[in-house]
């Protein structure tokens, strides 16, 4: 070890104070940069397993290919395995109800198909031989035919051709160029008759603009087909795109997008951009807080060791030794804290991940656990990042003293100026503060670069603090915007089934296992006739302040809800059951319109002045004239309703929510209820465990043979997606926030105490003179004021900016208008009491062991 390297070591251990925070700085800052590359790692392996479950375990598929291709590719050098489905036909779907999809495509599927390609069933079981079949559940939901297990289905097997060119899945079909078109026609082959034996989610692989919907059957050895379609799964994924170039010739081929772009090697340009940009823009946070707390120390390091890089200077020692020493401490320095850092950064992912991992299977996928994955080249890099950081920091202060002339850094002449200009100051302070404030503020002129650092210092901690918990809390209420607050937890909704089979599946279905409360509803599109002058000022303001004397049609929906709910709520309400039950007697409704406003909080208010109107109300029609001659009504306005309805999930309906609904007892349905009105009928459970509770009611609804279009909607988990997300959100935003404040409280903590301990001379010749201990305290107590005043002044409005940013950012990227911006009054106000605190305890702590050393000592002593 040469001479400088011991010179070096000695300076670390007489300074152990500033070394151990140093230290502890590039321990935080080494562990958030491998928490966050350990935690990306995990993230990203956790979304690779689980679009391997959701989309199936293959990175390339060869379209239209013949048996002698695929027996080729089973023997290409890095292929770990193939699977092949036979490509069996198409048959036209009758009834059909999207032109883009009009074609039912057979696939039969061989063993090795089953395990590759991932068949998620919701009812039923897996096709056993060539004569079963399994129908996706989206020939229900976006054909608008239902099939049941059970069903014999007699298809028309053709292939789907344009001129002498076959087509299939990978070739959409445009609306009006179905069969007997000239650009495509269907050629119809073979009749085939199945069994249906299951019912399954759509299948993964399966493009959205495919033109048939993908039935799967089982393959048959004896019966070969023409055209398959081949998934191989390589050994080194990366090299995917060079392998289909090479391999594919005339076959078409798909890469499996799903899988690849979380590896970091899709096509997808907008994803890489995101997943690499947020990674990117995390560890340059945690940087530049890096940066800026080991620079502060290294520089104070150069201040506190100039005189002896001069005399070093001065005897021959070159610019590059003294260099070289500086970076030796920074690698000791490194070598220290970078492997506690990376340990502990492990340590921390692996002991949050538990926390969080069942809400990520509820935001994204239920059977796939987040677990710690470690990858020693994230690792590497992080703590390469980290060491990387430290010599940055390292390097320019040691550059700049390198430079620093011998004369200079002997005298100590460099840092402070004393010109009698340089330090003049008002009489203000004087007169407000005393002869205390005076010496403090010409201090801070005598060094204005040790008091920049420390403002510097605070405003980092400041920024980081505001902005860091300005980002947090608009992603959540970002997020909660889309939350509705319902009070059931599954809903099945309808609109062409008649009462006695909505009524017998609603008898069913309630008693799915964990189902405990239940009801059902109807909802009626009417229009209500009413005087413009009945509407309240503010709704004619706000609607374009129609004439008082004009007839308006207003759109309403009419609720029918159990005879035993609704009485139930009119009593509840206070109101005589016998005046709203009956012919001819009075009716409740809620009537409210809700206006997003950018510059001031959302606004509630009645449709209508007074508290009950008599009007007429008629089924929603293009005639007027019948919408005029409806039924008379009394109307009660109240201000909520028993039952919830179908939530409105319309961006529409977000933006300008209108809720007018007329309550009506399901005895007087009949009553409204004419030959061509539609009602939207709805069945609403809570149960216990509701994902069950769904599952076990799909497969009823399949059992019962329900042909009517319907949704399932499992509102619960749903909701709890938002809620996961916002706990995710939360717990990252302050795990985040917490280790930046403590670097940056680490920056000032070695900023301030060390910069005190550069004035030990200077303070221990102020107390020789005879400064008593209460003058020496209000000097420092304004030191601590100014400061903090000075931070605030430059924070605070910085933080305030970037917050804005932040909100504008996240406004822009869901392009939504009424998200308003909330000023971060809250952390604002804990960040200016805890520069204050955290200023005043560091002063508290330097000057009190400054108190205690030998004034005699300190005068003697030239450099600390």
């Amino acid at each position: 070890m040469n001479i400088f390297n011991k010179v070096t070591l000695q300076s670390m251990k007489k300074n152990r104070t500033r070394t151990i925070v140093t230290i502890i700085g590039v321990i935080l800052s080494a562990a958030m940069i491998t928490g966050v590359a350990a935690f990306g790692t995990s993230l990203l392996n956790f979304l690779v397993r689980g679009s391997i479950v959701k989309y199936g375990r293959w990175h390339v598929e060869f379209m239209d290919v013949d048996s002698s291709f695929i027996r080729e590719r089973a023997h290409d050098k890095g292929v770990t395995s193939t699977a092949a489905i036979e490509n069996i036909g198409y048959a036209v779907l009758d009834g059909a109800k999207s032109p883009e999809k009009p074609y039912l495509f057979i696939a039969g599927f061989g063993e090795d198909a089953f395990h590759t390609l991932p068949v998620k069933l919701i009812s039923g079981r897996l096709p056993e031989n060539s004569g079963e079949i399994l129908i996706p559940s989206h020939v229900a939901a976006k054909g608008g035919v239902r099939f049941r297990v059970g069903d014999t289905l007699s298809l028309l097997v053709g292939n789907r051709t344009d001129g002498n060119r076959s087509l299939g899945q990978h070739n959409p079909c445009q609306p009006g160029e179905i069969s007997g078109s000239v650009k495509e026609a269907f050629v119809p082959k073979t009749e085939k008759n199945y069994k249906v034996v299951g019912i399954c989610e759509r299948p993964g692989f399966e493009e959205h603009s495919a033109p048939g919907y993908t039935l799967i059957t089982k393959s048959d050895s004896k019966d070969q087909a023409d055209s398959y379609s081949l998934f191989v799964t390589l050994k080194k994924p990366h090299q995917v795109r060079a392998y289909a170039d090479r391999t594919a010739g005339s076959p078409a081929f798909i890469l499996n997008d799903y899988v690849l772009r979380f590896m970091g090697i899709s096509d997808n340009n907008l994803f890489n951009t995101f997943l690499y940009t947020i990674g990117g823009i995390l560890v340059a946070i945690i940087m530049t807080g890096s940066i800026f707390l080991i620079y502060n120390s290294f520089n104070i390091s150069m201040n506190e060791r100039i005189r002896q890089f001069g005399i070093l200077s001065s005897v021959g020692a070159t610019a590059k030794q003294l260099r070289n020493s500086v970076l030796f401490e920074g690698l000791c320095i490194g070598g220290i804290g970078i492997p506690i850092g990376v340990i502990t950064g492990i340590g921390s992912v692996g002991l949050l991940l538990p926390i969080v991992a069942g809400k990520f299977k509820n935001i994204l996928y239920s059977t796939v656990p987040l677990t710690l994955s470690v990858s020693f080249s994230a690792i590497a890099a992080a703590a390469a990042v980290s060491l990387a950081t430290i010599l940055i920091s390292a390097y320019i202060p040691a550059r700049k003293a390198a430079k620093t002339p011998v004369i200079e850094s002997i005298r100590q002449t460099n840092e402070i100026k004393a010109e009698s200009k340089t330090v003049k100051t008002s009489k203000f302070p004087q007169r407000f503060y005393g002869l205390e404030g005076t010496l403090a503020l010409k201090n801070f002129k005598r060094n204005k670069k040790r008091y920049r650092s420390i403002v510097l210092s605070l405003v980092l901690s400041v920024v980081l603090f505001v902005s860091g918990n300005s980002f947090g809390s608009a992603l959540k209420r970002l997020s909660q915007l889309y939350v509705i607050n319902i009070d059931y937890d599954i809903l099945f909704s309808t609109e062409d089934m008649d009462d006695s089979e909505l009524f017998s599946l609603y008898n069913k279905l309630k008693t799915a296992d964990g189902v405990y409360d239940s009801s059902y509803q109807e909802i009626f599109p009417y229009s209500c006739t009413v005087n413009a002058g009945n509407l309240s000022t503010r709704y004619r303001e706000y609607a374009g302040d129609t004439a008082a004397n004009e007839t308006v049609h207003l759109p309403m929906d009419l609720q029918f809800i159990p005879d035993s709910e609704y009485l139930k709520f009119i009593r509840e309400l206070g109101l005589p059951p016998e005046e709203y039950t009956g012919t001819g007697g009075k009716t409740i409704a809620v009537a409210k319109q809700r206006v997003d406003q950018k510059q001031a909080p959302s606004e509630v208010f009645d449709l209508f002045a007074e508290p009950s109107i008599h009007c007429s109300i008629a089924p929603e029609s293009n005639d007027r004239q019948a919408m005029t001659q409806g039924q008379n009504t009394n109307i009660t306005f109240v201000d909520t309703y028993p039952v919830d309805p179908p939530p409105k999930q319309s961006f529409t309906a977000r933006q300008n929510p209108c809720v007018f609904m007329m309550i009506a007892p399901y005895s007087m349905k009949d009553q409204f209820q004419t030959r061509n009105l539609q009602a939207n009928a709805g069945l609403s459970f809570r149960s216990a465990n509701p994902d069950q509770s769904a599952a076990e009611m799909e497969t009823m609804i399949q059992g019962m043979g329900i042909t009517s279009a319907y949704t399932l909607h499992n509102v619960y988990e749903m909701l709890e997606q938002y809620h996961s997300l916002s706990f995710v959100i939360n717990v990252f935003t302050y795990v985040f926030v917490i280790m930046i404040s403590l670097i940056a409280a680490a920056n000032v903590f070695n900023t301030i105490s060390t910069n005190i301990r550069l004035r030990r001379r200077e303070l221990a010749m102020l107390r020789s003179i005879g400064m008593p201990d209460p003058a020496f305290n209000r000097m420092m107590n304004f030191e601590c004021i100014f400061y903090g005043m000075r931070t605030l002044l430059f924070g605070l409005p910085l933080a305030g900016i970037i917050s804005w940013l932040i909100y504008k950012g996240l406004a822009c990227a869901e392009q939504i208008d009424h998200f308003e911006f909330l000023f971060p009054w809250g952390s604002m106000a804990v960040s200016v009491s805890g520069v204050l605190f955290l200023v005043f305890i560091t002063m508290l702590y330097a000057t009190r062991k400054i108190k205690k050393e030998d004034i005699i000592d300190a005068l003697r002593d030239d450099i600390t």
